[in-house]
């Protein structure tokens, strides 16, 4: 029996689609019924590595694992990984595709919509319910010719919609009936219902809102949905979330994280915010990296070379080079290993312009960008000896003298990334290191602090249940799986 759809779309970008869609997989699965998660094509530098070498948006590899199944290429078969001069890195079934910039991409998209229909009945055909998310707006009709991410993934593959707003920006009413006015007919009859996400306060202020967005468009309402206050304790994809972070708390010790404007993976961080002896402090450019810091960290990147103009441009090359001077540690993340190298270099002109451009010469080391892309799952051992477990995600090859003094070893015995002859600085390709328990309690108590206090994977599912109860108790899930088809 082919398993039944319902599709989540949104009036904008960060309405919240991807952790309704979290929270009903749980609600679903905890009901017992095989639920997976599955979106068309995402636009993020967030991603999961799967079992088999793939890579899917983080918010996906998240509603897997609320739906309590392994993340599958399926779920997320067009990947695209915004990039610097070149566009965008095109990621088909885990894969990478190609490159293209924006107005390229409208004509590639025809020849992806088999493979995403593909992927869906794939997903269908072991499942009971698949949970669709769209992507972006809903009313974006400038793009709907050839579109595959929201009503033209509805329409092909049959698939009922309910549309989410965020009543927490303002306008919802607004954004909701100004959907309805915009669209085609017959995409606008695809949709089944609304809910409006994020709302504070007295819920009876909302009802007639509610009623007027509903007399409005025709369409039923499906829930107010009050703010999950808990939403920065699980992994995000997009990077409006850094600017949610959790506040800073006075902890015992300060981890400074420049934001550049390609940052990947930046949820590689999100575990040290959890702790509560650690202010994690993000500094955006027109800030200086806090003199205090105890670490600082330099996370992922798209564009390394084009990130590492930013960072220089920003003043944060000379903020990172004091903090080395008076002994600070500096840690560099895949992208941000490659920064603190003498060198990196892209002879294939992959970012753009070929050539050579200097690193911060903090680990001597320098990089040679290249085509091959490594995406694996990886366990080892730093160089203290501490187990661990993450994974691997980037291109190019990073050599020289401090890779003598490698990072880690991995579980095959291969050196893996480079420490500075002090130890104070040192790079490495390895994602999720913060999310092993041991390594998060290994950096703390090298950084004074202590062993760490929170169970990082018990935290998420926790959080996850609690995510669920909270939709379940202003949703109508009845409603939805009746809406389904």
């Amino acid at each position: 029996m082919t398993a039944r759809a319902l599709m989540v779309q949104g009036t904008g970008s960060d309405v919240g689609k991807s952790l309704i869609v979290a929270g009903l997989a749980r609600a679903f699965a905890d009901r017992g019924l095989k639920v997976r998660p599955f979106k068309p094509q995402n636009m993020s530098n967030n991603a999961a590595v799967t079992a088999d070498g793939g890579e899917i948006g983080r918010a996906q590899a998240l509603q897997a694992r609320a739906a309590r199944v392994a993340p599958s290429v399926h779920m997320n078969p067009v990947l695209l990984k915004p990039q610097s001069e070149i566009g965008a890195q095109i990621v088909v079934r885990g894969k990478v595709y190609g490159t293209a910039q924006a107005a390229a991409y409208q004509d590639i998209k025809p020849q992806l919509l088999p493979q995403v229909l593909e992927s869906f009945a794939q997903l269908r055909r072991d499942a009971d319910l698949v949970l669709v998310e769209g992507a972006g707006s809903a009313s974006e009709v400038n793009l709907r010719r050839n579109d595959i991410a929201n009503m033209g993934f509805a329409r092909a593959a049959g698939v009922p919609v309910v549309l989410v707003g965020d009543i927490e920006r303002g306008g919802v009413i607004a954004s909701l009936v100004g959907t309805k006015a915009v669209l085609d007919a017959d995409d606008a009859a695809m949709i089944r219902g609304f809910i409006v996400n994020k709302f504070r306060g007295d819920p009876r202020l909302f009802d007639d809102g509610l009623k007027t967005i509903a007399q409005a468009t025709g369409w039923a309402s499906l829930g107010l949905v009050p703010f999950f206050p808990d939403a920065y304790l699980l992994p995000a994809e997009d990077a409006l979330a850094l600017a949610r972070a959790a506040p800073r708390r006075n902890g015992r010790i300060t981890i400074a994280v420049p934001i550049l404007p390609h940052i990947a993976n930046f949820d590689d961080l999100d575990p040290l915010a959890t702790e509560p002896v650690v202010d994690l402090v993000h500094v955006k450019p027109g800030s200086v990296l806090p003199g205090d810091a105890d670490l600082i960290i330099l996370p992922g990147s798209k564009a390394t070379i084009a990130d590492l103009a930013a960072l220089r441009a920003a003043g944060f090359d000379v903020d990172i080079a004091a903090h080395a001077r008076r002994g600070g540690r500096v840690l560099g993340l895949c992208g941000g290993y490659q920064m603190l190298g003498r060198s990196v270099s892209d002879p294939g002109g992959l970012e753009g312009k070929p050539g050579t451009r200097a690193g911060l010469g903090l680990l001597d080391v320098e990089t040679v960008l290249s085509e091959d892309k490594r995406l694996a799952p990886v366990a080892g051992t730093t160089g203290d000896g501490v187990p661990f477990a993450g994974y691997e995600m980037h291109m190019g090859s990073t050599e020289g003298p401090d890779r003598a003094r490698p990072f880690a070893r991995l579980a095959d015995g291969s050196p893996e990334g480079a420490r500075s002859p002090d130890d104070r600085v040192g790079g490495t390709y390895v994602h999720g290191l913060f999310a092993d328990d041991r390594q998060r309690s290994a950096w703390l108590t090298r950084l004074g602090a202590g062993a760490a206090a929170v169970a990082y994977d018990g935290l998420i599912e926790t959080t996850l249940d609690r995510l669920a109860a909270h939709i379940g108790a202003h949703v109508d899930l009845d409603r939805l799986l009746s809406l389904s088809r």
